[in-house]
Formats: structure tokens, sequence, C-alpha cells
């Protein structure tokens, strides 16, 4: 995460991944709710720097982009549980 440290990056990544659980109507533990905003930002941000050469900065942008990115994991989970 651009900018953040451990503390912040969990933070914000436990409550990305809270806010997209919510979104996407997904039930998950607190661990895994973490791991899905930090893992989220991650894949936005490498697909925002890819596309527009650029990303969200701050605590409120990584807010968004881990959100998004944790929605597009769920969606992701979802597809491939329905085919296996």
């Amino acid at each position: 995460m651009t900018g953040m440290g451990w503390l912040a990056a969990i933070i914000v990544g436990a409550l990305a991944g809270w806010i997209a659980e919510q979104f996407m109507n997904a039930r998950m533990g607190l661990l895994l709710n973490i791991v899905l905003g930090i893992l989220g930002a991650i894949v936005m941000n490498a697909l925002l720097v890819f596309v527009f050469g650029a990303t969200l900065g701050g605590w409120i942008g990584q807010l968004v982009v881990g959100i998004l990115g944790a929605c597009i994991l769920i969606a992701l989970a979802r597809a491939m549980r329905r085919t296996a």
C-alpha cells in the first residue's frame, strides 16, 4: 500500500474487506477481511498503474482501491467455486 505503515495497511485492509463483504453479501471472518482488503488493494493498485500509470494515494484512496479490489477477489472466488 502506497506510503502506509504495516499497522495502517492492516486497519485500512480490514475496513476495505469488511465493506466489500457487506457490499457483496459474503460472510467471512475478520482475518479473511484483512487479507482480502490488502490483496485487493495490491491487485487494484497494480491494475491502476498498468492501465492509467498512477494510483490513488492516501488513506481514503487506498480504502477505495482496497474495496474495489476485494470485491473483484470475492467475485472471482465465487466464480471459481461455481466452476469447480
